[in-house]
């Protein structure tokens, strides 16, 4: 398995990267940005296909997702021409931030003691990790391009984050146009202080920051 170091590598090896359009920015480049926002970045491990780590399974997406047990993010060992990559990168990465600064538990946390509220709380989650990825393409000089632009359908809804296995993690629909929204504000404001959405406070994101 490619490891941190590994993928770093591959970023500078011609064959990897991909003509630069909007919709082939490469996803790695998403790193080096990130360092400057974040203290904490996850690990990341390439799969091949066949392989199922952390129990991605066939209704994980096959691109890329964050394992919390094993503090890894899994990419296909083709992802980087994936050509929404980039974004399904700074998505996943969202995730991480929440999981690692405490958002997460903080949702955890209202969504057991509030299960009719699940879908609302959910939703705010998905939202501020669309705006978190739309700050990620910014800061990494990535091209600005309309979600609705680059997918027909919404994009991420199948379990692709969370404990092992990851198949069984959330599914979260809030519709496209919900996500273009939020993402545009994050790219747009380029500041994760943008990022507070309903009970869901940017604030502990923002005291993590460097």
């Amino acid at each position: 398995m490619k490891n941190l170091i590994l993928a770093l590598t591959l970023i500078a090896a011609p064959a990897f990267i991909v003509p630069a359009s909007p919709l082939a920015a490469d996803p790695f480049s998403l790193l080096e940005s990130a360092r400057t926002l974040f203290p904490d970045q996850p690990r990341l491990e390439a799969f091949k296909d066949g392989e199922n780590p952390c129990g991605m399974g066939q209704n994980s997406p096959p691109p890329v997702g964050y394992c919390a047990t094993q503090l890894e993010m899994y990419y296909h060992e083709d992802y980087v021409t994936h050509p929404n990559a980039a974004y399904e990168m700074a998505h996943v990465m969202g995730h991480f931030y929440q999981i690692r600064y405490g958002v997460a538990d903080v949702a955890l946390r209202e969504i057991s003691t509030r299960r009719s509220e699940e879908a609302a709380l959910r939703g705010m989650v998905t939202r501020q990790v669309d705006c978190l990825a739309g700050v990620l393409m910014a800061h990494g000089g990535l091209p600005f391009q309309p979600l609705e632009s680059m997918f027909e359908d919404e994009p991420v809804t199948d379990a692709h984050w969370g404990r092992s296995p990851l198949n069984s993690g959330p599914r979260v629909s809030i519709g496209l146009d919900a996500r273009a929204q939020w993402y545009r504000t994050g790219y747009t404001e380029a500041d994760v202080a943008a990022c507070s959405v309903g009970e869901m406070s940017a604030d502990l994101l923002v005291a993590a920051q460097r």
